[in-house]
């Protein structure tokens, strides 16, 4: 398992979820692929429901590895609720649970201007 390294990062991928496992398979992709470019920074997949591991789960496993800065990134096309409302919400029990611990969460990947440029030119290809 790899350990975090200076600055001490990690990132989670954090998705909505679903009891099909093939759902997971894009979001546990971006994980491969990131693994592939490089080791650091850690990076772990976490579920809003349906499936495991949820964000502390996933936030855990870092913080064990000895991550003090953890990034979430929103894998939604858009903000909805679960970005606007839930996730805040989970990451602020986060904070008071591990305050050793800094926290940044990203915007919905979807909202993106890089996104929105390759799902137009996938849309048109």
């Amino acid at each position: 398992m790899t350990s975090c390294s200076s600055p001490t990062r990690g990132v989670i991928l954090f998705a909505h979820g679903s009891r099909d496992a093939l759902w997971r398979l894009p979001i546990e992709a971006v994980r491969a692929h990131i693994e592939q470019q490089a080791p650091q920074p850690p990076v772990r997949c976490a579920y809003l429901e349906l499936c495991a591991p949820d964000l502390p789960q996933a936030a855990a496993e870092l913080i064990a590895l000895g991550c003090r800065q953890i990034t979430v990134v929103p894998m939604f096309l858009g903000a909805g609720r679960h970005a606007r409302e839930d996730l805040p919400r989970l990451v602020a029990a986060l904070q008071a649970q591990h305050p050793q611990v800094q926290w940044q969460v990203q915007g919905a990947i979807g909202e993106d201007p890089r996104m929105t440029a390759l799902m137009a030119e996938i849309a048109t290809a």
